[in-house]
């Protein structure tokens, strides 16, 4: 005998009574009965995903409820029986009828009607958005957002700090300034005197101070100018033009590289999410996670960073970019969980494409405009180049930063932690690839090879040799394999590692067999003999 679900009926009682209170929707429906095909009015409470019905509004216990998690909910014609010519059939016809579809075998659907066609669709709306699983994946995005705007919050911070500082130093500034206007205008005020007199001066010796004066000017305005073009034509104002456009290039190649994070995001990423909560998913979200990784937060991390950029060159020809990638250094750690599983979000991609429905939905994907013609492949490679990126551009703006600037030190801080981080994100990708190399070949054996599962074992190369039938004392006899049949069964196929030699048959069915005997040869008690006589 099948026993009954249990299931605690005060928690349900008060999930009830809060969704009568905060209910997303509530309101009489017309509910069908299974068992009499009769349709009764229910008022009905939408809470999360739960649906309670209760006998009338007024009531404190619900008659009944559904779990809406993974249902389908789709606007349905009226019944062929309602399309008569009497009176209580032409209201029947003006209902407006709707049906919620459950995702699991052995549920009937419910089949709701209403009078009025907005409350209808007002219904149909909120059963559908009634998903524990969207909710979660809102969170997780509004929780992403709010910790960069926390970051940016504190970024905020910083900068009202230095304002506060440079304030406090202009105050002092004025301060002294006037003091300066003091002691002028009580200078001015002793000098009163002297210039009462050169009003009585002769008008000839007027002239010559006139031109002399104007010869002063003229003086000093050719040697300004000599001064400023001397200054366009040094190598300091060159290497500074160079560096300027250097600047400008990374802004501009930020831009570009923010804008493909964005397509990768709401072109690929959100759409397949969609289609994995689907009824028919062409693939799971767990494949979804496998490809994208955390592409989402690469993309509103540097979108916060080209906001920064922006605003540097808002503030041209002052650009001081060090306390930018002092912020954003501690965070490009994002990337190595992205490199190190690269070749296998490629792989899991690869494995998708089998499925004839996914492949038809990314193609569909594809051909948007936004992705002017690349595949998911080429977005998906974008960031593995992001951080090489950055130290060669942090090299050729060292170049032309003068050792005495201001950022120097701050720029050459940057660029060895993006090339200790590149080194680290390298050195993992090897160790990553060795392993699922060796797993590879391991899964290709079929009596398996235990010592492949070494993580120090590397891999070097493999290839197809012939084995001598014989050795004797040490020397290789000189055994000629003329025929072809002889060759093919001393062909062997065999894998160097750094501590391990492996041999293998290769079957009919093409499988690979370890020998027996000598199938597997530890380098360290080996010894390589080569001859020396080719003949």
């Amino acid at each position: 005998m099948q026993k009954s679900v249990r299931y605690n009926e005060g928690h349900a009682l008060y999930l009830a009574l809060l969704a009568r209170k905060e209910g997303t929707k509530r309101g009489y429906l017309s509910k069908k009965t299974a068992e009499t095909n009769r349709w009764h009015e229910k008022w009905f409470a939408l809470y999360q995903n739960v649906l309670f019905y209760f006998e009338g509004e007024q009531s404190s216990r619900p008659a009944g409820m559904y779990m809406l998690e993974g249902c389908n909910c789709e606007r349905v014609p009226a019944p062929k029986s309602c399309a008569a010519g009497s009176a209580k059939d032409a209201a029947l016809d003006k209902q407006h009828y709707f049906t919620v579809l459950f995702g699991h075998e052995g549920q009937k659907p419910l089949e709701l009607r209403c009078e009025d066609e907005v409350d209808g669709d007002e219904w149909v709306e909120a059963i559908h958005q009634a998903s524990y699983s969207d909710i979660l994946i809102e969170r997780e995005v509004l929780m992403q957002k709010y910790i960069h705007l926390v970051q940016i919050v504190e970024t905020e911070k910083i900068a009202a700090n230095q304002l506060r500082h440079q304030l406090e130093d202009q105050d002092t500034e004025i301060e002294r300034l006037k003091s300066e206007i003091i002691a002028l205008n009580k200078t001015k005020e002793r000098m009163r005197p002297y210039q009462g007199n050169q009003e009585d001066e002769d008008p000839d010796i007027k002239k010559i101070k006139k031109v002399q004066s104007f010869m002063r000017g003229w003086l000093c305005r050719r040697k300004w100018k000599t001064i400023v073009q001397d200054y366009i034509c040094s190598p300091h104002a060159e290497s500074m033009r160079k560096r300027n456009q250097i600047v400008f290039n990374m802004v501009e190649a930020e831009s570009e590289y923010v804008h493909q994070l964005y397509v990768l995001v709401n072109c690929f990423l959100r759409p397949l999410r969609m289609a994995a909560s689907s009824k028919k998913p062409p693939i799971s979200h767990d494949d979804v996670s496998s490809i994208f990784l955390n592409s989402e937060t690469i993309m509103f991390l540097h979108e916060i960073f080209h906001q920064g950029l922006k605003a540097r060159i808002a503030n041209w020809p002052t650009l001081i970019l060090a306390d930018l990638f002092d912020i954003l250094l501690p965070m490009l750690n994002i990337y190595q969980e992205f490199v190190r599983n690269h070749q296998y979000s490629l792989q899991v991609l690869a494995n998708c494409k089998q499925n004839r429905d996914f492949d038809k939905l990314l193609k569909q994907y594809e051909a948007n405009p936004a992705c002017e013609g690349r595949m998911l492949e080429t977005f998906l490679t974008y960031p593995m180049f992001q951080i090489p990126r950055y130290i060669i551009t942090l090299h050729e703006l060292l170049a032309h930063t003068p050792h005495e600037h201001v950022e120097r030190k701050s720029l050459e801080f940057a660029k060895s932690k993006l090339e200790e981080l590149s080194r680290v994100m390298h050195d993992e990708v090897s160790d990553t690839e060795n392993i699922r190399k060796n797993l590879a070949i391991e899964r290709t054996i079929v009596e398996g090879c235990d010592i492949l599962l070494d993580t120090s074992q590397t891999f070097i190369r493999q290839g197809s040799l012939i084995q001598v039938p014989s050795v004797e004392r040490g020397k290789l006899s000189k055994v000629r394999l003329g025929s072809l049949s002889l060759k093919k069964e001393g062909e062997r196929q065999c894998f160097l590692f750094t501590k391990h030699f492996l041999i293998c048959t290769r079957s009919s069915g093409g499988k690979l067999h370890l020998l027996k005997t000598g199938g597997v040869l530890s380098l360290i008690e080996c010894t390589l003999i080569e001859e020396t006589d080719a003949s």
